[in-house]
């Protein structure tokens, strides 16, 4: 089926990540900004190109597009999701992209910061890889696949099918997000304008992921309010609330409940910005468990040993703020478990071991399950995601793209 179609995503791919994209945080905006937009525009345009003519981006900067049906059978209308944003943890902007061509093994120095090594003792997937193509960063900024890896499969897909109008399969709904990366993909989507009845992200890792659960997701602010006074006269009066937010922090756990001391199934609380004033400091944190009501009890340690800290100190409070960002797609996806079983028969049609996983994280399948469109999400092949060292495996991205052609034509065949 494929032996005679040159592949696109790596070139795609290439072209998308040096696209500033990365989405903000701290912005109350929908999207959060707009320069996420000026891919989602290209995406259109390319779209179109293909003649997929009812491509299109909204208010909001959802991309939708409809690759028609090629049988007048009832066929599921299936969704491929992707996110154009990148993450804000590091360095987004001016990525330069390298393909390191026929991967031997050696470490790959990343010549705009040559500090920056990946090596395959701190990334052993790298052994799988031997004789293919790698793509990295240069050294100061991320690569950007997650999720541009995503993007890239799915546009692939998209030509192959549109260049194959012989191969049987139902409708294909593509959607392309923004603002996945800060927890808000898919607050302003209109599932029903989208019309699927079931979808899959493509935001996953290694060859043969398949990751039917996510972390369950709160994020919570807690704002420590001090005792003001004037420095030169505060002797026994003032109590700084940024020493009141560092006490704090001290007295988090030191061997568990952080992302450096859990794997697995484990959960963690997480800060990750203080800001303020000796008058008032905020603290912000993420709260991740694979069981939702385990939040709860994540949540109450912080409150009390806030509490404590306040107690120390009369006349100074907190105030503390809980947000809901995801929960776990796996309470959806055990009502549905035909949607999981078809990628799972896609990979092994296509050839891959497939690793049932779980998320350490969130997609915006998590959100989508939870609206109603039952999402998983299949590899993309991205690796060491939100750092400098991110890279991806071209020959994974175009297995990914073969699964979802085995997909769609499987569920044809069903």
């Amino acid at each position: 089926m494929f032996q005679s179609y040159s592949f696109t995503a790596a070139e795609r791919f290439l072209r998308y990540v040096q696209i500033d994209t990365q989405s903000d945080p701290h912005a109350t905006s929908f999207p959060s900004n707009t320069k996420q937009l000026d891919l989602s525009r290209l995406l259109v345009q390319e779209l179109q190109a293909m003649g997929v003519s009812d491509a299109a981006m909204d208010e909001w900067g959802y991309v939708m597009a409809t690759i028609p049906a090629t049988s007048p059978k009832n066929f599921p209308v299936i969704c491929f999701c992707a996110h154009v944003d990148t993450a804000p943890d590091c360095p987004g902007a001016n990525v330069k992209p390298i393909v390191h061509r026929n991967y031997q093994g050696q470490d790959l120095i990343l010549p705009d910061d040559p500090s920056q090594v990946i090596r395959m003792s701190d990334y052993p997937y790298l052994a799988e890889k031997l004789g293919e193509d790698i793509i990295t960063a240069s050294g100061n900024t991320l690569l950007g696949a997650d999720d541009k890896a995503g993007v890239a499969i799915i546009m692939d897909f998209a030509n192959f099918l549109i260049a194959s109008p012989s191969i049987e399969h139902g409708p294909v709904r593509l959607l392309f997000t923004p603002d996945e990366e800060v927890g808000r993909g898919t607050e302003k989507l209109d599932l029903k304008k989208l019309g699927a009845d079931f979808g899959y992200t493509l935001d996953g890792g290694d060859l043969g992921s398949l990751e039917d659960e996510t972390f369950s997701a709160n994020a919570v602010r807690i704002t420590f309010h001090g005792i003001i006074a004037h420095p030169g006269m505060a002797k026994g009066k003032l109590v700084n609330a940024l020493k009141l937010a560092s006490s704090f922090l001290e007295s988090l756990p030191k061997d568990t409940l952080s992302p450096e001391t859990t794997a697995g199934r484990e959960g963690f609380v997480h800060p990750t910005e203080v800001k303020g004033i000796a008058d008032q400091c905020v603290v912000e944190f993420l709260i991740r468990d694979f069981q939702t009501a385990e939040l709860a009890s994540k949540q109450q340690l912080l409150k009390e040993l806030a509490q404590q800290v306040c107690d120390a100190h009369p006349g100074t409070r907190f105030s503390m703020e809980v947000k809901e960002q995801y929960r776990n797609m796996k309470e959806i996806l055990d009502r549905h478990p035909h949607v999981v079983e078809l990628a799972r028969k896609a990979m092994e049609i296509t050839g891959i071991k497939v690793k049932t996983e779980c998320v350490r994280g969130g997609t915006d399948g998590s959100r989508l399950s939870f609206m109603g469109l039952p999402c998983p999400n299949i590899f993309a092949g991205e690796q060491a995601v939100h750092s400098r060292h991110e890279f991806v495996c071209v020959q994974d991205m175009q297995k990914s793209v073969e699964t979802l052609v085995h997909l769609v034509t499987i569920a044809a065949a069903q």
